[in-house]
């Protein structure tokens, strides 16, 4: 049918439009919170972008969702400001006959956002972990930065160089506090470089003073050397020991259902539910109001897609606390948005209205 093509077409333009835009400004946000997670010591500040890949990645769902809904609306509205819906409406046709151009539309979006959320999501927050968990992982070599006091991976030492070389192998007044066995040293040297011996990697001081105190005990030893070598951590390459929920796959998840599983699996399905119930609100939504303008609907509808998601937030910290259980909290949520949005389609399509029977007056009142 020649309308549900055009229709078509212009709900492709306005959504490509709108998934620029908002994926922009995620961009943006997300760019911005991983510097400053970077700074603080959380990620290598060289894994910036791949972060801020991943994570944008793992929002694609959420920005399809909002990107569909947008463009559902604002087409469907810009035929009620054009009036052509009243030629729609005049053809004999209603609104529920809008369910099968838009359902076309759609359906490439919610199998996107399927895999999405059940394949690609938890790939992506493993591979945020993974760089997490390398970081913080990293040797005691790597963690040095000049004019910065580091702890190292095992948190027994902290090390400090006031400037190193271009290869960051060589380094001038180093210090190292440490605290190993119940005794506490503190060394200070007027250089240092990193050797490697053997199997170890020593870090080799020269011209510098070592003080060692027992813990328990006055006696305080104050050594001179011209040259002294201490063992530094490498890298620590074993596997990550925290496994979040989020970076499972769903097979996994199905395979242990416990509360904190069950919690992210109501969420992966909720954002595929949400997806197919925003199609129907955003018919039964769409609309306009010569008095209050294009906006006051569109803001109306962005309210319902906040409130959507607010409670598939909320309804997942239930599931983990167990507040709730996970088959009747999908049933309600989404079970219920998709018959009050039904409801809703249903009285738009039929002009349905709510009327109140007036009470009879006796004759003695209608003479008075």
């Amino acid at each position: 049918m020649l309308f549900h093509s055009s229709i078509r077409k212009e709900l492709a333009r306005s959504f490509g439009a709108t998934l620029v835009v908002l994926a922009t400004v995620v961009m943006t946000m997300t760019l911005i919170r991983t510097v400053g997670e970077a700074s603080r010591g959380t990620f290598n500040p060289t894994d910036v972008m791949i972060i801020m890949g991943y994570t944008v990645l793992s929002d694609m769902p959420t920005i399809l969702s909002m990107s569909m809904f947008i463009a559902i609306l604002s087409v469907l509205t810009r035929m009620y400001k054009d009036s052509e819906m009243v030629i729609w409406f005049g053809s004999g046709r209603g609104l529920a006959s809008l369910l099968n151009p838009l359902f076309r539309f759609a359906w490439p979006i919610l199998v996107v956002i399927a895999v999405l959320a059940f394949l690609i999501l938890p790939w992506a927050f493993g591979r945020i972990e993974d760089l997490r968990d390398r970081y913080e992982k990293r040797g005691d070599i790597a963690r040095i930065e000049p004019g910065q006091f580091q702890e190292s991976a095992n948190g027994d030492r902290v090390f400090f160089i006031e400037k190193n070389s271009d290869n960051k192998q060589v380094g001038n007044n180093v210090f190292i506090a440490t605290y190993e066995q119940g005794k506490e040293t503190v060394t200070s040297a007027r250089s240092g470089h990193i050797e490697i011996m053997g199997s170890d990697k020593m870090l080799v001081l020269e011209n510098g003073q070592r003080l060692e105190k027992t813990s328990g005990k006055p006696e305080l030893t104050v050594s001179m050397f011209e040259r002294y070598g201490a063992r530094v951590g490498g890298d620590d390459v074993s596997a990550r020991s925290y496994i979040p929920a989020s970076s499972l796959t769903t097979q996994e998840l199905l395979g242990e259902p416990n509360p904190k599983n069950l919690a992210e699996l109501s969420w992966r399905i909720g954002l595929v539910l949400a997806a197919l119930n925003f199609i129907v609100i955003g018919i039964a939504a769409a609309g306009t109001n010569p008095r209050v303008g294009r906006t006051a609907n569109l803001g109306f509808a962005f309210l319902i897609f906040v409130a959507y998601f607010n409670f598939l937030v909320l309804g997942k910290s239930w599931v983990e606390s167990g507040q709730v259980q996970f088959g009747p909290y999908l049933l309600v949520l989404h079970g219920g948005a998709l018959v009050l949005s039904l409801l809703w389609l249903a009285k738009r399509n039929n002009n349905w209205v709510l009327r109140l029977r007036k009470r009879a007056t006796s004759p003695g009142e209608a003479k008075a």
